[in-house]
């Protein structure tokens, strides 16, 4: 508003001059009063305070360190508090590590297996009754009917995933009926 009325007295005052001179003159105070005014930059925000006055003067003190001291302050809480140090993963330790994990197997035994597929093989012809009864006693959707088919269609898995525990003794169970049975 106070722009629009400054612009307004600048043109009575001009009358005397000429036309050319008001134009201009017009021109560069509506141009003025359109544009935005500049305004400060918004101030930051306020900083979060705490009720707590010591927390307060705490945070002021860390703030004003330099980076150096900032790292010996971390160094002294983690021993002081004994926190223990967290290894983060790296990008380029993990383009190296394909390299060193070719080497390793070679150091490494082997791990052992801890969960087996437990696969019947084969049976004895007069076992085969007994085989069929047990394998639909293992598996309870299965009818009688598809029990046999399982049975004459072998090699087949019995059980997947099972542990090594639990693998051993289904194992000693069929071959106690005289098949042959493998874990994988």
């Amino acid at each position: 508003m106070a722009m629009a009325s400054s612009c307004s007295r600048a043109i009575r005052l001009s009358l005397p001059r000429s036309r050319h001179s008001i134009l201009s003159t017009s021109r560069r105070c509506l141009a003025t009063a359109t544009e935005p005014a500049k305004s400060a930059p918004p101030p930051p925000p306020p900083p979060s305070t705490s009720k707590d006055a010591t927390i307060n003067r705490i945070v002021d003190d860390i703030s004003g360190l330099t980076l150096l001291q900032a790292a010996d302050l971390v160094t002294l809480l983690k021993s002081r508090l004994n926190i223990q140090e967290i290894a983060m993963p790296a990008a380029a330790p993990a383009a190296a590590a394909p390299a060193a994990a070719a080497d390793e197997p070679e150091a490494e035994k082997p791990k052992e297996k801890t969960v087996f597929n437990v696969k019947l093989e084969s049976f004895d012809a007069g076992s085969k009754p007994k085989v069929i009864r047990e394998v639909k006693a293992l598996v309870p959707n299965l009818t009688l009917i598809d029990a046999k088919k399982f049975v004459e269609s072998l090699p087949k898995v019995l059980k997947e995933n099972l542990p090594k525990e639990e693998a051993k003794k289904l194992k000693a169970t069929f071959e106690a009926l005289g098949s042959v049975v493998t874990l994988d």
